[in-house]
């Protein structure tokens, strides 16, 4: 029999006991403040001399708590309070010991209620000098964790913010199924996936709830990691916390630096969070006293720009990104600069210029921790040899995604040199298998197109077979076949453009031959595709030794060489192109200005994934020789197109572009081969993981995701043989099996759909009835969508992801309805007769239509309104889009008076209220719906008020203008 949810939440508070919290008995808010003031009494009792708070103290200590939102609540429990004294004097106090995290008060309690929007109670929470900092959320066995990650966000939604916001403090939530355990910092707009296992150093799991407590619970490890291993990212202004091998090398290097001069290097796979990590490790280490300097250390211009932005989103200002040598001498002499990001050929110039060296000597001799970014690429050459050289107590720190091996090491003046040569002993290791494992990265979906095969089926090596491979490879035949199957193919890749391509050629030449035909086909109206590109003109942007290696491409493009005229003049010509689609203004006339063009191809994708990116902002395909496929990050990026050599780490490198997770339709990362790099594929996993690791790597062939599908279908149809059947389900429980097994397809549908060969023909269920059971879910979504739970929850289908972003498509929105309506009308008023008896049939194909799409369905009622209504006095096709206009504003000006008349809100303000979110995509501001507020409400109801109004507003926005 599995145990209930509430013997699991008593079996962890008792364990929680068992490992020094103290229990406490708090039901609600009145209790929680009660305890709060006298938990702070005591961690504050020497600060008081000993007197505890009165009445007036106590409320201005919770007037100072209840401010700001859940990332500035969280500087305010970081910093200490000048408490007002009754008697005229100033108490500091603190919410937090922050430096020595262990001394703090501890208890656990359950159940505490609190009124919000509605009334909810929560499982066990975990109380830090009395403020709720961690907050667990259970499910019995069998059920899904993400249950409960919904039920937390329904909370932040309905009731952390009331009663004055102390739930606001929750810093990490834990969910757990008894059997799973993941944990997250408290970021109101994250994804499932954005919850993480803790492990052991060797990354073990720990996924039992029992271990968990005892490992991660732990008084001191959970304070610690509220402490030190919670970064306040200043940008965004979110709280991100470190996931366990992320910790454990930032633990080891701390250790290394403390206990030795020992250098060391850190091998957490692409897409890891390596900058995270780095950042943490020298935001510590220029806390130590010992440490005069931290210098984190790149090796390209592109990752000084990416790399000091990033550093910047942990801590604004943090770091003074160095434009010139000059500049960097200058931070090197300022002792108030701990940190200091650079590249490694200016801290090569700062080592060997003479003009330096008076200020460089300052620091020669001095304890600098240098910590090197992708260390797998240019620190091993003669450059390295000379910075390790210059600084007598430097300590060397490396990371990479792909260290270099004696497999894969690369010849230069210093012979072979590997990552172990130049920086000792491997620290921690987290490798590619281990972060698929654990849903970190994305597994990759690998398809080769365009192979050559000799009679019998066997592939032919195009240097063995003697074919002059550039003749081969850039015949204008074969790019142009190539451009045809990414025009015909590249939607079913990227979700209909709603994830961008990469797409990586082996020299500028045929990067100027694609780009061109691309842009023919444009022209001719056979894509809409938005293409840009960049490159530079030195000769290592061309694979000429067909080695598979990146290069480092350089900035520097003030080259008038001959040779190189000819592609510099369709540079310009192309970011003329680039300037015109997207209103810049770049140009190759200086460095600055064609470095400035990189930084906004780079920041249109990668911010393509933020709140309020605009649609014709986009870049469909980013068409490149070498750069960006090493160190650059894209949630948004999910398919890489490959007509380029490509081996050992800078295949893994490439690759890697595609594999970031963000949410449940994007599934894998889609790699295109247009040459056979099969053998290279599976080596380089070999080298970077083992040589059993490709099936873990790579997604399975598509014929297993059809049997996958078509086994799932047999289950749906032994709880419902037909749509119409799901009416007829009996109760919550069968629903539930319904739902879940829908799910399921919609979720292997997700990944089949990606492969270029899918068709419905091969599955058990045609798209018709797919279309039928998908209304059916939705119908079930709507009845759930609005259900709240009082107390304990009203119903088991309340927290269940319907993950309704895996069927949305984009192309069905309102204008493709309006276009089926005009046909429709045409039909209608048509003079032949079985023109006029499909009517019915498209009048219901529409209808059905309407109930199929999540993000029309609640515009369903309008829409049917005006068919019944309006569109019988339609006379043709052409006035069927203005007269629906005309209904849609009058109906939308109704609604929104309905709302004002509600809630006694000023039309104007509103008006604008919502004209500012067409320009921000942004929810309103509290600010801005209480000054709508004609009346405003008492400060206890203001937040109940501001929720409510703002729940409205958003789903009239919804209805009247998404899509």
């Amino acid at each position: 029999m599995n145990q209930s949810e509430i013997e699991l939440e008593r079996s962890l508070a008792n364990r929680l006991s068992g490992l020094g919290y103290e229990p406490v008995l708090i039901h609600d808010s009145v209790e929680l403040l009660v305890n709060l003031r006298r938990q702070l009494f005591k961690h504050n009792e020497k600060a008081l001399s000993g007197e505890p708070f009165s009445g007036t103290e106590f409320e201005r200590v919770l007037n100072h708590l209840d401010k700001g939102n859940v990332f500035e609540r969280a500087r305010t429990l970081r910093d200490r309070f000048a408490l007002a004294r009754d008697d005229g004097s100033t108490a500091y106090i603190r919410f937090i010991n922050m430096e020595e995290w262990c001394q703090n008060e501890y208890q656990v309690t359950s159940q505490i209620a609190q009124d919000g929007i509605y009334k909810n109670r929560y499982d066990v929470t975990l109380l830090i000098n009395g403020l709720p900092l961690v907050q667990i959320e259970l499910k019995r066995r069998g059920i899904e964790m993400k249950e409960a990650f919904n039920q937390i966000n329904r909370y932040q939604r309905h009731s952390f913010w009331s009663e004055r916001g102390l739930f606001n403090y929750v810093q990490l939530f834990v969910i757990s199924n008894g059997v799973n355990t993941k944990y997250y910092a408290n970021q109101r707009k994250q994804h499932f996936k954005q919850t993480f296992f803790w492990a052991k150093p060797d990354n073990t799991l720990i996924a039992h709830l029992d271990e968990f407590a005892d490992v991660f619970l732990e008084k001191c490890h959970v304070s610690k990691m509220i402490c030190r291993y919670i970064v306040l990212q200043d940008t965004d202004r979110v709280l991100l916390v470190l996931r366990p091998y992320q910790y454990y090398a930032v633990e080891r290097i701390i250790e290394q630096v403390k206990t030795s001069h020992k250098n060391g290097y850190v091998w957490h796979t692409t897409g890891s969070g390596k900058t995270l990590t780095s950042f943490k490790a020298a935001q510590i280490l220029t806390g130590l006293p010992k440490v005069a300097k931290v210098v984190f250390v790149v090796d390209r211009a592109d990752l000084d720009y990416q790399t000091t932005k990033e550093f910047n989103h942990f801590s604004k200002g943090s770091v003074d990104g160095t434009n010139n040598t000059l500049e960097l001498v200058k931070q090197f002499g300022d002792s108030n600069t701990t940190l200091i990001v650079t590249t490694i050929q200016k801290l090569n110039n700062a080592v060997t210029a003479d003009r330096h060296d008076k200020t460089m000597q300052t620091v020669k001799d001095a304890r600098i921790v240098f910590i090197f970014d992708e260390c797998h690429r240019s620190q091993f050459g003669e450059t390295h040899r000379r910075i390790t050289e210059y600084f007598t107590k430097a300590q060397m720190f490396g990371f990479t995604g792909t260290p270099i091996f004696a497999e894969n090491a690369a010849k230069n003046d210093l012979g072979k040199r590997t990552t172990k040569d130049l920086f000792g002993e491997q620290l921690h290791q987290y490798v590619i298998t281990d972060a698929i494992r654990d849903q970190n990265v994305l597994r990759f979906s690998v398809e080769y197109w365009g192979k050559l095969r000799r009679k019998d089926g066997s592939l032919i090596d195009e240097k063995v077979a003697g074919i002059d491979t550039k003749e081969f490879f850039e015949n204008p035949d074969r790019t142009e076949g190539i451009v045809d199957w990414i025009v015909a193919n590249h939607g079913r890749k990227t979700h209909s453009k709603d994830f961008t391509a990469m797409m990586a050629v082996g020299s500028v030449d045929m990067l100027i031959q694609y780009y061109e035909q691309f842009k023919t086909k444009r022209a001719a109206g056979l894509h809409d595709l938005r293409i840009a590109t960049i490159f530079t003109f030195g000769a290592n942007e061309d694979d000429k030794d067909a080695d598979g290696l990146i290069g480092d491409p350089d900035f520097n493009i003030a080259n008038d060489a001959p040779q190189f005229r000819h592609a510099r003049e369709k540079l310009d010509a192309f970011i003329a192109e680039y300037n015109a689609l997207y209103g810049t203004n770049f140009s190759t006339k200086s460095n600055d200005g064609f470095y400035g063009y990189y930084k906004d191809i780079a920041k249109r994708i990668k911010e393509r994934d933020k709140e309020g990116f605009q649609d014709k902002d986009r870049v469909d395909i980013l068409l490149v020789v070498n750069m960006y496929l090493t160190g650059f990050d894209a949630k948004k990026v999910n398919t890489l197109y490959v007509d380029k050599n490509l081996r050992y780490h800078g295949l893994i490198q490439a690759y890697s572009r595609t594999n970031r997770i963000l949410n449940d339709m994007k599934s894998q990362g889609n790699i295109v081969c247009f040459r056979n790099l099969k053998a290279k594929t599976d080596e380089a996993i070999s080298l970077f993981s083992d040589k059993n690791a490709s099936e873990e790597i790579l997604i399975e062939p598509y014929e297993s995701y059809v049997d996958e599908f078509n086994d799932w279908v047999k289950e749906l149809l032994q709880i419902t043989p037909a749509p119409k059947a799901v009416d007829h389900l009996r109760d919550e429980s069968e629903q539930l099996a319904f739902i879940k097994a829908f799910r399921k397809l919609i979720r292997i549908l997700n990944v089949l759909t990606s492969f270029s060969q899918f068709s419905w023909n091969q599955l058990f269920l045609d798209q018709q009835t797919f279309e039928d059971f998908k209304s059916k879910y939705l119908d079930l979504y709507d009845a759930t969508r609005n259900q709240v739970s009082e107390g304990e929850k009203a119903s088991i289908l309340n927290e269940v992801d319907f993950e309704l972003e895996l069927i949305r498509r984009d192309e069905i929105n309102v204008t493709y309805i309006l276009a089926l309506l005009a046909k429709l009308a045409e039909a209608e008023a048509s003079q032949d007769a079985d023109e006029r008896a499909s009517a019915d049939q498209k009048r219901q194909g529409i209808i059905d239509l309407l109930g199929s799409e999540p993000e029309l369905r609640s515009k369903r009622q309008l829409i049917e309104k005006f068919i019944d209504s309006y569109l019988p006095k339609v006379r043709s096709g052409a006035e069927v889009e203005p007269r629906f206009e005309e209904f849609w504003n009058q109906q939308r000006e109704q609604s929104v008076k309905m709302l004002c008349e509600s809630e006694g809100l000023d039309h104007d303000a509103i008006a604008e209220v919502i004209s500012e979110y067409h320009f921000t995509q942004r929810a309103p501001l509290r600010d801005r719906i209480v000054a709508a507020l004609k009346e405003k409400p008492k400060i206890l109801q203001r937040k109940l008020v501001i929720e409510r109004v703002t729940t409205k507003l958003m789903e009239l926005i919804r209805t009247f203008d998404d899509r």
